[in-house]
């Protein structure tokens, strides 16, 4: 299916989104930090990024703009998944160039539906 980068500090969560994307048939590379998220989605080019947006320097807000901003990078879906959920944050992460915003807990079904619905281009 598909490779997707998931960019988040939290090892609880990391494992959970992974073990719900493995399961769907898709390949899962990780990164802790913003940065990291940034470097690795220049070095692998996946085909989705699920963004925390709470982390250690930069937040997902910042990676999120940068790589809707370079050129290898701004082709790639970026999902915000995060537990901030002000509808200012929702609109604030979906101007930085992401394509979805969901809360955190996310359900499975939901989390695989918006994953399907952005690589599709939807």
């Amino acid at each position: 299916m598909a490779n997707i980068l998931i960019v988040d500090d939290s090892p609880t969560e990391v494992h959970v989104f992974k073990t719900m994307l493995e399961k769907n048939g898709h390949s899962v590379a990780v990164a802790e930090t913003g940065e990291a998220g940034i470097e690795k989605a220049k070095e692998i080019i996946p085909d989705l990024v699920l963004m925390d947006i709470v982390m250690p320097g930069i937040n997902g807000f910042q990676a999120t703009r940068q790589l809707a901003m370079n050129e290898s990078t701004k082709s790639i879906p970026v999902i915000i998944v995060t537990t901030k959920d002000q509808e200012t944050d929702k609109v604030w992460g979906i101007r930085q160039g992401a394509k979805d915003y969901i809360v955190k807990p996310v359900k499975e079904k939901d989390l695989m539906d918006r994953v399907n619905s952005a690589l599709s281009g939807n």
